[in-house]
């Protein structure tokens, strides 16, 4: 069923556990996530970003389209969320083609311009009824902005939460976007005093690096939304590769990416366990 992600973050939030936000690239991977979540029996979001968008001619409607039937047929609830925007006009489209919420990225900004451009934004999609989640502290490996190795000061982060009006801030605490293989180690005294410091939800970016251990403590120490990308893709492509080379002669994709969306559903349902895990229950 679908869910407004700003609901499912503050239930998170609320019971000291993260709700898992995974990258919708293709169908099959918005059909592997939800599959993943309900193995699972737990909530999840679907994430389109910029990028996936840009690689789908620069057109929302359809890919956006696709994921809202899916989660809305599905049996938890799933949230719809447009994943790192910087075009103006790419947020404009939100609200109409059925996502709760935006993720808004200035971070490549200056911090001045960076707040400015971000309070603006979170006036107009609170204005359509859009949960605003946003960055700060350049959040490593992106390159530029995202700088490997920042880490987000917590005066500052409150400074801006209470100036922009965001609803839930992305920060830098370790981990690094694009990351291949698990081996990020996260800032955890960091992660309490930020927690303590910012009065809204905190967000994990480039959690695909990140081991099962960190991961549980980086959520029972305050994260409340745990993005996760390449991983997806890793098992996608991994399997598709591997199908192939098995089976040279292959030419229907069916035969591959059914394989392939079994493989992604299983690191989904995998990585929501593991932050149902770190839900503090005593």
């Amino acid at each position: 069923m679908l869910a407004p992600t700003g609901e499912l973050v503050a239930a998170a939030h609320a019971g000291g556990g993260a709700v898992g936000a995974f990258n919708v690239i293709t169908i099959e991977h918005a059909e592997a996530i939800v599959a993943g979540a309900e193995a699972a029996g737990l909530p999840v979001i679907l994430q389109i970003s910029e990028n996936a968008v840009r690689f789908h001619h620069d057109r929302l409607a359809p890919i956006a389209a696709a994921a809202r039937a899916i989660a809305a047929s599905a049996g938890v609830p799933v949230g719809l969320h447009l994943d790192h925007v910087e075009s103006d006009e790419l947020l404009g489209q939100a609200a109409a083609n059925g996502f709760g919420s935006v993720m808004y990225d200035a971070s490549r900004l200056a911090y001045a311009d960076n707040v400015a451009a971000t309070a603006s934004a979170v006036r107009r999609c609170h204005a359509a009824g859009l949960w605003v989640e946003s960055e700060l502290g350049e959040i490593g490996g992106k390159g530029g902005a995202h700088a490997k190795g920042a880490r987000t000061d917590p005066a500052e982060a409150a400074a801006y939460v209470a100036t922009t009006g965001v609803d839930a801030l992305a920060v830098a605490v370790g981990s690094s976007h694009a990351m291949t293989t698990r081996s990020a180690r996260l800032d955890h005294e960091l992660i309490a005093r930020l927690a303590a410091a910012v009065p809204v939800p905190l967000v994990l970016h480039g959690s695909s690096g990140v081991p099962d251990d960190e991961l549980t403590a980086a959520v029972r120490g305050g994260m409340a939304k745990i993005n996760i990308g390449t991983a997806l893709n890793t098992a996608f492509t991994g399997t598709v590769r591997a199908t192939l080379g098995e089976q040279p002669d292959l030419v229907d994709p069916r035969r591959y990416l059914s394989s392939a969306r079994s493989a992604m559903a299983e690191t989904v349902s995998s990585a929501l366990r593991v932050l149902k895990a770190g839900v503090i229950t005593a």
